[in-house]
């Protein structure tokens, strides 16, 4: 019993020692050059510069010239370059198949916390599942991240990231229900404005649904991460809903809008009517202002002139009336009498005894 359990415990070693042999052998380490994309980076092993492809994930495509830069794949390429900067130890892990069809060698790849790093990027919600061949060692933890990151809506399953599939459904689901629920346009003119964003966006859930339709299998896996089988179909379901209530409201606000075109032309219609009038009335108005303007001038004119002609008569009357001023006649000459001459009265004898001087004649004289 004791050499049965020697020569076991021996078997047991020696299976040990070839299964660590064999996983060295399919294991190996080197530093990251650069990243090329979000699924390939060149890492330099025993310095020479090797092309390594994630295993059992791929991601947006960036970098091949036969496809346009996929949703995501610029911040696929970033997460990779933030995970593993130049000079990052990496360890890699092989599968069956070391090498893929264009020489690129494929592996698991390990930053130096232990993370697998194909499964890392997929739960950021920026790669899907995929088997290359026979290799799918990193397939089970790759999709259990890819679920991880469809009950986040992380990433490709993301609403908030523009160019994703459950983006573009959401933001044709919501911008139909936006213009179906938007309250009635007041004037044809906004009615017709109306009318027309909603057919553009009418269109563009179309065009939404046609890719939803699509076959899928002449498309990317990549594209359709955010979007199960079931998911699409009821996506469908909901969207060819909503586009028909649109459609309908868009029928109406086309309706709508010939009404109250109509009603609008009617109305202005009545408005100039009004306008011709008012202006018809202000005019009328104006002439006959004018007219008994010019008819009270007239008839002051004719009253002035009536009471300058009743004044001159009145005075020529008066005139008339007048006696004839009596002839001047000037007083006949009388003859000149002259005075009588005055008595000659003899001055009273004077007291004075002194000497007199006489006027010439004798008759006066006064004291000298």
């Amino acid at each position: 019993m004791k050499k049965l359990i020697i020569a076991a415990a021996a078997t047991t070693a020696l299976v040990a020692g070839s299964v660590a042999v064999s996983a060295a052998a399919n294991a190996d380490s080197g530093t990251v050059v650069r990243v090329v994309d979000g699924d390939t980076l060149i890492v330099s092993i025993n310095n020479g510069e090797h092309t390594i492809r994630l295993l059992n994930v791929d991601t947006p495509e960036t970098k091949d010239p036969n496809q346009p830069v996929e949703c995501l794949g610029p911040e696929a390429t970033k997460y990779l370059e933030e995970k593993l900067p130049r000079g990052t130890k990496v360890r890699l892990e092989f599968d069956v198949e070391r090498h893929d069809k264009y020489g690129r060698t494929l592996a698991g790849v390990f930053a130096p916390d232990g993370a697998l790093v194909n499964a890392e990027i997929t739960r950021a919600g920026l790669g899907i599942p995929v088997q290359v061949g026979r290799n799918a060692k990193f397939l089970p933890p790759v999709e259990t991240a890819y679920e991880e990151a469809r009950n986040a809506k992380a990433g490709l399953f993301s609403e908030a990231e523009d160019c994703t599939l459950p983006a573009q459904l959401a933001q044709a689901s919501q911008a139909l229900e936006a213009a179906t629920e938007a309250p009635p346009a007041e004037t044809s003119i906004a009615m017709g404005a109306a009318a027309g964003a909603l057919g553009t966006k009418v269109a563009a859930a179309k065009a939404v649904r046609a890719v939803l339709a699509a076959n899928k299998d002449a498309q990317r896996a990549v594209y359709w991460a955010g979007l199960s089988a079931a998911a699409t179909a009821a996506a469908l379901k909901a969207l060819d809903s909503k586009i028909s209530s649109a459609e309908k409201k868009k029928d109406q606000l086309i309706k709508r809008k010939a009404d109250l075109a109509a009603a609008e032309k009617k109305a202005e219609e009545e408005r100039l009517a009004a306008e011709a009038r008012a202006a018809a009335e202000r005019k009328a108005a104006e002439e006959r202002a004018a007219a008994e303007k010019k008819a009270a001038e007239e008839a002051a004119a004719a009253k002035a002139a009536a009471e300058e002609a009743a004044r001159q008569a009145a005075e020529a009357e008066r005139l008339r009336r007048l006696q004839a001023p009596t002839p001047y006649v000037a007083p006949a000459p009388q003859p000149y009498v002259p005075p009588a001459p005055a008595p000659y009265v003899p001055p009273a004898p004077s007291k004075y005894t002194g000497p007199r001087c006489y006027a010439p004649g004798g008759k006066t004289w006064t004291p000298c």
